[in-house]
């Protein structure tokens, strides 16, 4: 090898090793989105209904304040800060369209779907699953906050999800 061509590989190895260095202090930033749309696969998911011991002092009310939906669009809960307040998806292989409206403690710290089934029955009919879902919009990391702040202190779970949405997102998401 010449000179010269030995100099400009020396050259070319400084230089990655310079630009590797100079990227070992990049801050972390802030999540600005959830996520693609598309297909989560493997999303485990249970049922509630509203008549458990738990819920029944909501009655049929989701944590958005609306009634629990069950026809072509139908209620879901998660831990608002995996699935914030809003997201939107299909189970792979049927037709409704879920819409997150609601959270519970269970799902705080997992990333479990909880769908909303009218009777215990069907709520025990759907049991536990492991599904593919398909993601059509994702909620809002601010909506999400903006219902669970007032909230804080009131129930032990509410404040993990807030914590979690503040350390990971922005908050304009």
């Amino acid at each position: 090898m010449t000179i010269k061509l030995r100099l400009i590989l020396l050259a070319a190895l400084c230089a990655t090793s310079v630009a590797c260095q100079s990227t070992t202090n990049i801050q972390r930033r802030k999540i600005t989105s959830v996520g693609h749309l598309g297909v989560i696969q493997n999303v485990k998911t249970t049922a509630y209904t509203q008549s458990e011991s738990d819920h029944i002092v909501y009655g049929a009310k989701s944590a958005v304040g609306n009634t629990l939906k069950f026809g072509a669009v139908r209620s879901a809960a998660a831990d608002w800060s995996v699935y914030p307040v809003g997201t939107e998806f299909k189970i792979e292989g049927e037709p409704y369209v879920y819409q997150v409206d609601d959270y519970g403690s269970a799902l705080v710290g997992t990333k479990t779907i909880d769908l909303y089934r009218p009777s215990k029955a069907a709520m025990d009919s759907w049991g536990a699953r492991n599904v593919n879902i398909q993601v059509t919009k994702w909620g809002s990391f601010t909506k999400s906050l903006s219902i669970m702040k007032p909230r804080d202190g009131k129930k032990p779970h509410i404040h993990p999800m807030i914590s979690a949405i503040e350390a990971r997102h922005d908050p304009e998401s």
